[in-house]
């Protein structure tokens, strides 16, 4: 049995479920473990009012809670039901840097992210979270079709 853990960028798409499929096949295969990261993008505001600001945070908790309803708890046992241990962790904020800073915390050794199939301008311009991660990532990352 193995004692690596994958990450997985899981960005939730119930349409698209291939990343973490595949991360549960390789999981089961290698005997890892996962952590699926769901990145809720979180832009800061600087000129707010403290009714705007208190409103942002009750809304924040709503969407926090509704991902972990949503996206990461379906996820968390379709995993189980795998016979893969997983946990899960929803963060706000730039999706490249948290899930980075999540592959550290948990001393992964793969990376595995989908491939968007987004080609925006947005996209092109600014990058990819899976540019970014192929770019940056202390890991071998795993671009998934």
């Amino acid at each position: 049995m193995s004692s690596d853990t994958f990450i997985v960028a899981f960005e939730g798409a119930p349409d698209n479920p291939g990343v973490l499929d595949y991360a549960i096949h390789r999981a089961k295969t290698e005997g890892a473990s996962l952590v699926l990261v769901h990145v809720l993008e979180w832009s800061p505001y600087r000129f707010l009012t403290q009714e705007e600001l208190a409103e942002r945070h009750g809304r924040r908790k709503q969407e926090l809670a509704r991902a972990d309803q949503v996206v990461m708890q379906p996820a968390l046992a379709k995993a189980a039901a795998a016979g893969v241990t997983a946990k899960g962790v929803i963060r706000y904020g730039q999706v490249v840097e948290l899930i980075l800073e999540e592959t550290k915390k948990a001393e992964a050794s793969v990376i595995f992210v989908g491939r968007s199939g987004s080609q925006s301008m947005a996209a092109r311009v600014f990058g990819s979270v899976t540019l970014g991660l192929a770019q940056l990532a202390p890991v071998p990352t795993v671009i998934v079709p």
